[in-house]
């Protein structure tokens, strides 16, 4: 990895990757490179990429299998198209509602991590942005397996080898009792994941942690819900965090293992569209372990 420039993004986690082109990494037969370098700083920031959405797509399917939440819903033969947010074009299923689409945006202002409410929730996501407002919208990054690392072991012990519940629902809730009320939010039913994510790469392990998260095995409604909040506080504390301002072109990939994200406003009356493709996690990222015995 000689040409290639790698500069830390924190202290803690995260790099720039410079020195080639992104959408050259599966092409040329370096993608072994790029995955190492995922596995080691959890975040990856490439600057002003020109990455088309066949590129897009095929470094994504270099990593796993494509996350495709709409899989049932296509007719037959429609194929699969590469997700945005976006406050341009709503999600197909508010196109109706202009005000839900906007408090669905603002519900990924939440700390979270994709998909954990999913059968099999994802390994990265590969975001890249299209278009880009002239000020805010940045988004920020919390890296969990440092906060874990540092967080004091009397905080680890009481919710270390514990399930974590979560649904689509409950960060919908969070912003508007109406938006949770959606079908589309409880498409799929709660899942319980180990509330820490062992690297099987490496072995470093990560707090599993997001806004969908609302229960914690062997505590009551309130002490689980107070314990997760005070969780999520910890993770995001500024000494484990990133916000990336965007400037078209630029992409992040990130562990969602790993790191939670969260968006920040802008003014709604400029466009701003982020193209996001998430790959799904598989045993050998780790899923096994995460799936506790009833």
């Amino acid at each position: 990895m000689t040409d290639l420039k790698i500069t830390p993004l924190t202290p803690s986690f995260g790099a720039e990757v410079a020195g080639l082109a992104l959408a050259d990494f599966v092409p040329s037969g370096r993608f072994a490179e790029l995955r190492a370098l995922f596995e080691e700083h959890s975040v990856l920031l490439f600057r002003q990429q020109d990455i088309s959405d066949a590129s897009h797509l095929e470094l994504a399917q270099a990593f796993g299998p494509i996350e495709d939440r709409k899989k049932d819903e296509r007719k037959p033969g429609e194929q699969f198209t590469i997700p945005k947010v976006t406050n341009e074009q709503t999600d197909s299923s508010l196109k109706e509602d202009r005000d839900l689409h906007k408090l669905h945006l603002e519900s990924n202002f939440l700390w979270h991590a994709d998909s954990t409410f999913m059968p099999e929730p994802s390994l990265t996501n590969i975001i890249t942005a299209r278009v880009v407002s002239s000020e805010g919208g940045a988004t920020e990054l919390a890296s969990t397996r440092a906060a874990w690392a540092a967080m004091p072991e009397a905080l680890r012990a009481r919710i270390r080898g514990r399930g974590i519940w979560h649904h689509y629902s409950t960060s919908r809730a969070k912003i508007s009792p109406e938006l949770a009320k959606h079908p589309m939010f409880h498409k799929w039913p709660a899942t319980c994941w180990n509330a820490t994510w062992k690297n099987p790469v490496n072995g470093r392990e990560a707090l599993y942690i997001a806004s969908h998260a609302y229960q914690v095995d062997g505590y009551g409604d309130a002490e689980g819900k107070a314990l997760l909040e005070e969780l999520m506080a910890f993770c995001t504390q500024p000494e484990f965090t990133y916000a990336h301002q965007w400037d078209v072109g630029d992409v992040l990939i990130w562990d969602q293992r790993a790191v939670l994200h969260r968006g920040r406003p802008w003014p709604y009356d400029q466009p701003r569209t982020l193209s996001s493709i998430c790959t799904t996690a598989t045993e050998t990222d780790g899923l096994a372990a995460m799936r506790l015995p009833a």
